[in-house]
């Protein structure tokens, strides 16, 4: 009687999307707590590929309930979009999709705020993805948003109007041109309305907890990176939810002793998109590599990923403030070919080394410091057991484990839900 959480340790990107589609058929409801459709969770399988924004990324397993809680931000058009998108695959979405009905709205004004405020940030911007979340989120905690539960209601739309009017004037006052239309933005909002109006609108805090007491196996994913948090990220270039482990208490309404395994996804290097401090960022051939290699570039937004050596120092914190109880890594595959494999293990700041990760590495000069490893030069990408991978790989998984203290229980060699390895170790 508990829930097993799926979250990210890095700045995004690790390949969560794929971990949940590869174990879904383990669980009865896959339950997404926090975010908006600034996500791209990419899945592979059968020569497919699709990427999710909102859904749940257990939506292509037939026997389980996917649930859109409370702590995430809906974009109508983007959610009628993703619905269409699905269509192909003949799932039965009126079954097994529930909504909460306290998620938030993202309307079309968030979104030019959204692009205002960047733009008038000029050379400061943080690399917003422009999906109006962090605005949803202010106008959520500023109490004056609008949830999926209000949209069923006849009153709905004076709501919509004022907020609207209220956004109008706060656009005018940034006096920034942006590409946006706004008679666009609602023609493709309200269609958006009337699909998520179709769906099972729930109160998924109390449909979870009855779960749990039934006995049913429970799957939070969560979106984005721990790095990302709002409290705990690289702030002020983060999003605008807390993307740990607290925060699928609070984006799904179960309480901390519910939760049982907390599993962590990164991968065997780094990656980040838009702005923002990033202490190993490779600014050579070998960081091009990679990113060629690995397809680095962003499944929302299609910017290039900014990659870099595996950061230690980051990862360690990041289990420390989840509580995180297993780790998957992700695209080893990524790293063949390399001749030289560094991991950072310490930074250096002010002329002092420190093995934490500090609050402020925004201003300061941070230097990183580095164990070398030796790479392998073998196609991994059809090898199915540990055995069969190279020495040089299980070595550096190893060293891994070490020294942040959690198992590595899977390894990932490809992004199709097939190229995957189970440890037994």
């Amino acid at each position: 009687m508990s829930l097993d959480l799926l979250l990210g340790l890095q700045w995004g990107d690790e390949g969560k999307g794929k971990i949940v589609d590869a174990i879904t058929s383990n669980y009865d409801i896959i339950a997404r707590f926090q975010g908006g459709p600034n996500a791209g969770h990419t899945i592979e399988f059968d020569g497919h590929k699709h990427v999710l924004h909102t859904i749940p990324s257990g939506i292509f397993n037939d026997n389980s309930i996917n649930i859109i809680g409370n702590g995430v931000v809906i974009d109508p058009g983007i959610f009628l979009k993703e619905i269409n998108g699905l269509n192909k695959f003949n799932i039965d979405l009126n079954k097994n999709l529930f909504i909460s009905k306290r998620a938030h709205i993202i309307l079309p004004t968030h979104k030019i705020i959204d692009a205002c405020s960047e733009a008038s940030k000029g050379k400061k911007k943080i690399g917003s993805t422009l999906k109006g979340i962090g605005p949803t989120y202010m106008d959520k905690t500023g109490r004056n948003g609008i949830r999926v539960g209000d949209i069923i209601d006849d009153s709905w739309q004076s709501k919509y109007d004022n907020l609207k009017e209220k956004h109008l004037k706060l656009i005018s006052n940034f006096n920034q041109k942006v590409e946006l239309s706004l008679d666009q933005l609602e023609s493709e909002f309200f269609e958006g309305i009337e699909c998520i109006k179709s769906f099972n609108l729930i109160e998924s805090e109390n449909y979870l907890n009855n779960a749990i007491i039934e006995g049913k196996k429970i799957l939070a994913e969560g979106a984005q990176g721990s790095l990302l948090d709002i409290d705990f990220g690289t702030y002020p270039y983060v999003t605008s939810s807390n993307t740990t482990s607290a925060g699928a208490c609070s984006g799904l309404g179960v309480a901390p002793n519910k939760i049982k395994n907390i599993r962590g996804i990164f991968k065997a290097y780094t990656t980040r998109v838009g702005s923002g401090p990033f202490p190993t960022e490779l600014f050579d051939s070998i960081g091009e590599r990679i990113r060629d290699v690995g397809h680095e570039y962003g499944a929302t937004t299609g910017r290039d990923r900014r990659c870099g050596w595996l950061d230690l120092v980051a990862l360690k914190y990041s289990i420390q403030i989840n509580g995180v109880t297993e780790l998957n890594i992700m695209k080893s595959d990524v790293l063949s070919s390399i001749d030289k494999l560094l991991v950072c293990t310490s930074y250096t700041i002010d002329g002092e080394e420190i093995n934490f990760f500090p609050y402020d590495i925004n201003s300061k000069d941070v230097t990183p410091n580095y164990i070398e490893f030796k790479g392998w030069d073998q196609d991994i990408t059809n090898v199915k057991n540990e055995d069969d991978l190279p020495d040089e790989l299980i070595e550096y998984i190893n060293y891994i484990e070490s020294f942040v203290e959690v198992p590595i229980k899977l390894i990932s060699v490809g992004p199709d839900r097939k190229q995957t390895i189970y440890r037994n170790k």
